[in-house]
């Protein structure tokens, strides 16, 4: 399959797919003359990536998501060195630190609030007028 009907049926852009590959989340075959061939593989893994980037992970979560399931556990659980990964699910740790940096943004984003809305009370009042009352 040609890039431009492998991108609409999975509802990106020819430009995504091109990012994606250059970023290293697809490995595409060439046909003869050089086109980019989709199987139905690449496309259960295209699929894959815009799941992960749609659930809000970046592309480097889900290039290591998918490095991870590429080559599976170092080890079997238990059997890892101390402080090694002995979690079976590749994506699992990928998720937490995602999650926990999305809570850190989020925290900043309300003191940020917070403080520009004390401004606006203190500072800005004679601006921006006086506040509305609800």
């Amino acid at each position: 399959m040609r890039i431009g009907d492998a991108a609409a049926l999975v509802g990106v852009t020819p430009r995504a797919l091109r990012y994606y590959e250059q970023r290293g989340l697809l490995r595409v075959r060439r046909n003869a003359v050089g086109h980019r061939d989709y199987d139905e593989a690449e496309l259960r893994r295209l699929r894959l990536v815009r799941g992960l980037l749609e659930a809000g992970l970046t592309v480097e979560d889900a290039h290591e998501i998918l490095a991870r399931l590429r080559t599976g556990p170092a080890a079997a659980p238990g059997a890892a060195a101390p402080g090694e990964d002995t979690d079976p699910c590749p994506a699992r740790r990928v998720v937490h630190r995602r999650l926990a940096a999305l809570d850190e943004d989020i925290a900043l984003l309300r003191r940020r609030r917070d403080r520009l809305a004390a401004q606006a009370e203190d500072r800005f009042a004679a601006v921006l007028g006086p506040a509305p009352r609800s």
